[in-house]
């Protein structure tokens, strides 16, 4: 398949913006994509142009208002989040902890949707947000409840990041997590992904029986013991049926 050369370099530009590099010099820029200056200018310019990029008065490039208008019309368009913005709206006034909705993109989880918790002190997750799939407890369940067909395509190349002590290190133990997921019918991920943070998450199915989303549960693990995080659990589950039969799911 051949490739447009200019709209992958632009497109290339849009990804090095992130919640760690919000705004860049056009210097950067250019050292990043190993591109040279004037070439960088003219693809600014052009999204300069269509507002996917903006310039500030003192000369920074940012991510411009137009892909914020393409992100809602998306999210929009996604119904799963309508559906379940009451459950969860409702799960997170009950628990006082934050709920999440996520979706599986490839070999990653994206945030859909978040209900912050009255009790909550966890800041890092926002909409948009990508979290792996072997040390987070939405990412477990995205996978664990694939069909075995597709485990072989998601791992294929996966790169198992350590992010704490507690983190899985190796394809075989992250398969082993997934039949055990996958017999539990729930997920938890044990200070994995974010020192003190401990969660469970559950599967929303469609109505064909496939898995849609995950719904998780985020907890300090200095607040919530073991058998609050358990009863926790339970209700997570709960919540997850009722946005499964919203999306039209009958368990046979």
């Amino acid at each position: 398949m051949p490739i447009i050369q200019s709209l992958d370099r632009a497109l290339t530009i849009l990804d090095l913006f992130d919640e760690n590099n919000r705004e860049l010099k056009i210097t950067e820029i250019s050292a990043r994509v190993g591109l040279h200056k004037s070439t960088v200018h003219s693809l600014l310019k052009t999204l300069q142009l269509h507002r996917y990029i903006e310039q500030d008065e003192n000369g920074l490039y940012r991510l411009g208002m137009r892909l914020l208008e393409k992100g809602q019309l998306l999210l929009q368009g996604l119904d799963i989040r309508e559906i379940a913005s009451k459950p969860l709206q409702e799960l997170s006034g009950e628990t006082g902890q934050t709920v999440h909705l996520v979706i599986r993109d490839g070999a990653e989880g994206v945030y859909i949707d978040k209900v912050e918790g009255s009790k909550a002190a966890i800041r890092y997750s926002r909409i948009g947000r990508r979290v792996p799939l072997h040390s987070s407890a939405v990412g477990k369940v995205l996978a664990a409840f694939l069909p075995d067909s597709e485990w072989g395509k998601v791992l294929a190349g996966y790169e198992y990041s350590i992010h704490t002590p507690n983190t899985i290190a190796t394809e075989e133990a992250f398969r082993e997590e997934l039949q055990a997921v996958r017999k539990a019918g729930q997920a938890f991920d044990r200070e994995e992904n974010e020192p003190g943070v401990r969660c469970a998450a559950a599967p929303v199915y469609d109505h064909n029986g496939h898995i849609a989303a995950a719904i998780s549960i985020s907890t300090m693990a200095s607040a919530v013991d073991d058998r609050e995080l358990a009863a926790f659990a339970e209700r997570l589950r709960g919540t997850a049926e009722r946005i499964s039969a919203g999306l039209g799911y009958r368990p046979r």
